[in-house]
């Protein structure tokens, strides 16, 4: 094998090597088993409580519709 042959394959792994290791990967979307259904699964999943905002208590919101609201609305953004 010659010198230049030689030098050729060697940039050409190097150059597949770094262009495969910066290609960015794709946003990662959570996976509908780890969107919590409850507050209790809130809670295991994240290890914090589930809070409603002051407005919510002023308005009479149920926790339950205000969960329901921060999961469609806050959940991984």
């Amino acid at each position: 094998m010659d010198k230049d042959s030689f030098l050729k394959k060697i940039d050409n792994m190097i150059s597949s090597i770094f262009s495969s290791s910066l290609e960015e990967e794709p946003a990662k979307k959570p996976k509908s088993e780890d969107v919590p259904q409850t507050i209790e699964e809130y809670t295991q999943l994240t290890g914090k409580r589930f809070r409603m905002t002051k407005q919510q208590k002023e308005s009479g919101t149920s926790r339950q519709d205000a969960f329901q609201e921060f999961i469609t609305t806050n959940w991984r953004k």
